[in-house]
């Protein structure tokens, strides 16, 4: 499985952004997905999470009620809504997804099997 992650960039704070993270799969599966972020000097932290049939989420508190995860999963596709963007929420987004025999997402990056190259937002003040 390839993840590829889009949709990044510089905004403002205040503004929106939508992440994609489109899956290359022969199989066509659907998989457990999250975002991760990573700022600079800081670990890597879950954003949001979404289990395979996109009927449990996740949500970490500094994103709750700003940030919504979605999943089309005939696009094999999953979308991460970013409103009222805070110059806190400057870091680089990836995309991971979780090997298909998992219905639900974890919070361990290291649960998950597949990665997407990550995409940079920047929110100025």
């Amino acid at each position: 499985v390839q993840l590829q992650a889009s949709g990044g960039g510089l905004v403002q704070a205040g503004d929106s952004l939508r992440l994609a993270c489109t899956a290359s799969s022969a199989s066509n599966d659907n998989h457990a997905t999250a975002w991760f972020r990573q700022s600079l000097g800081k670990e890597r932290e879950l954003v949001a999470a979404i289990s395979r049939t996109g009927a449990s989420t996740y949500y970490a508190d500094s994103v709750k009620g700003r940030f919504t995860i979605s999943r089309d999963n005939a696009k094999n596709t999953v979308a991460l809504q970013m409103n009222s963007l805070e110059p806190e929420d400057t870091a680089i987004y990836y995309c991971a997804a979780r090997a298909r025999t998992w219905m639900s997402y974890s919070p361990r990056s290291d649960a998950y099997a597949y990665w997407g190259q990550g995409t940079l937002v920047t929110v100025s003040s």
